[in-house]
């Protein structure tokens, strides 16, 4: 789970893609292979889960809070100095709206960028901050459609974070700014895990230049692979502190170690998404929560996993036929 670098970095940035183009057809994604392999995933996820109800698991979760103790009462201002790094690295690269594919010819995003770098020094500038951030999300779904910026959600989340924390509130029903900006990274990294399996062939360029990265694997299973890492990791976001803080500290590691592989476009494309992994490895919320009962381990990974597996799978083919006209089965 820690070593599949391809599972880290964003095909879009580095190959040649096409949105409207056919997906494998679902018949093609569900085989044996597939179900081998989601099959593992759940049977992690379980033994994830019941640890966590156990003393070791308590040990565990005390041994995060200890060690992540720095990062955690630091997390507002990680947030504030990695999101400046990256909008003053989009300033200064120019022609970018939110990511590297997504492209502008406007002289004015430029400093929008820097304006909204610059209102994340003070506190009570982070909801205008946020604000630009929903503006230039808008803007590219006004370019690129809604269905590819599906792939970045986790800048909404972000948004929200830097708003409902600059204003000191809470979102409704006492949810904490850091969940809605982990529920978004998850939804983003599921989201992004179907292409792996829809386009696996976006990739295969990827391979030519990096030939170690799949390990020794066909390159067809290991993408079929990747695309199950990333989505069982992202879905595991959503679930039990535990499991949540140690998918966190996974994914964190693999986009880290991407890095390294594909140099400084993917460190700062990626770096909004790190520094929200970081705050999630670090959250103690819950941690001293009654001991899980029996089957409640068992009952959200297995029926959780399923829906949400199921849906996305789903959702993804189901709108990409409707706004693109291609074949599902």
């Amino acid at each position: 789970m820690v070593m599949p670098k391809a599972a880290s970095a964003h095909v879009k940035w580095f190959c040649a893609f096409d949105v409207a183009g056919q997906p494998r057809r679902l018949d093609d994604v569900l085989g044996p292979e597939f179900e081998c392999l989601t099959a593992l995933a759940l049977v992690v996820l379980l033994t994830g889960c019941i640890l966590e109800g156990t003393a070791l698991g308590s040990s565990l979760l005390r041994a995060l809070d200890r060690a992540m103790s720095g990062l955690r009462a630091n997390t507002e201002v990680l947030f504030r100095a990695t999101l400046g790094f990256f909008f003053v690295a989009l300033w200064t690269m120019g022609g970018i709206l939110l990511t590297p594919e997504l492209k502008t010819a406007s002289p004015i995003i430029p400093w929008l960028q820097l304006a909204i770098a610059a209102g994340l020094i003070w506190r009570r500038t982070l909801p205008l901050s946020a604000l630009g951030i929903v503006v230039l999300f808008g803007l590219a779904v006004r370019d690129y459609g809604a269905f590819h910026l599906m792939d970045y959600p986790i800048f909404l989340g972000v948004a929200a974070y830097l708003g409902l924390t600059g204003l000191r509130q809470e979102f409704v029903f006492k949810v904490r700014p850091l969940d809605i900006v982990r529920w978004a990274a998850g939804i983003t990294l599921m989201w992004a895990s179907i292409e792996k399996w829809a386009y696996p062939e976006w990739t295969f360029p990827l391979f030519a230049t990096h030939p170690a990265m799949n390990m020794g694997y066909s390159v067809e299973f290991f993408m079929r692979a990747a695309g199950v890492i990333e989505f069982t990791l992202a879905f595991a976001l959503l679930c039990t502190p535990l499991v949540r803080r140690s998918a966190a500290i996974i994914l964190a590691g693999m986009f880290i170690s991407a890095v390294v592989e594909f140099g400084k476009l993917d460190a700062i494309g990626h770096s909004a998404i790190i520094v929200v992994l970081l705050a999630v490895a670090a959250d103690d919320a819950g941690t001293g929560a009654q001991r899980l009962q029996w089957w409640r381990p068992l009952l959200a990974p297995t029926m959780g996993y399923g829906l949400a597996l199921g849906g996305f799978l789903s959702a993804y083919y189901a709108a990409h036929a409707m706004l693109f006209g291609t074949s599902i089965t």
